[in-house]
């Protein structure tokens, strides 16, 4: 089992940044094409028709959120920049070697898409299920 590290700073401040985040309404503006939550599960729906069911195992409102996605460890930590806006440090633990390259590549797609809602209200993703990370897609 492998772990990947990624940190992006977004121009948001991280009450805006944590809402997306942990909120259906504002995951599917950036991660997934539908986010239902029920207690503390969210039913994750992709374009290539995959779904997943999240489990929420620790929110710190506004600093972090931590969830088991797809049978690993998702861990956010966001901090108020000292310029203004949030440093997010995002740690997936327990992604298996051979999924490790693939998983690593996708964190950057997702993190990068939340940095284009977060900061300017733009989704990159295409949202055409021919056109999935499946098929080579990155803006999926």
């Amino acid at each position: 089992m492998k772990t990947i590290s990624w940190k992006i700073h977004l121009n948001s401040d991280p009450a805006h940044v944590f809402r997306l985040l942990t909120r259906p309404e504002g995951i599917v503006k950036f991660w997934s094409e539908s986010a239902i939550q029920d207690n503390n599960i969210i039913h994750f729906a992709f374009p290539n028709g995959e779904t997943y069911d999240g489990e929420i195992i620790k929110i710190v409102p506004y600093n972090e959120f931590h969830l088991k996605y797809f049978n690993s460890l998702v861990k956010l930590y966001l901090v108020a920049s000292d310029q203004g806006g949030t440093d997010l440090t995002l740690i997936n633990e327990n992604v298996p070697e051979k999924d490790y390259t693939e998983v690593n590549a996708g964190w950057v797609s997702v993190l990068m898409n939340l940095k284009a809602v977060a900061d300017f209200q733009i989704d990159l993703r295409n949202h055409n299920p021919q056109r999935t990370w499946d098929q080579g897609y990155a803006d999926n």
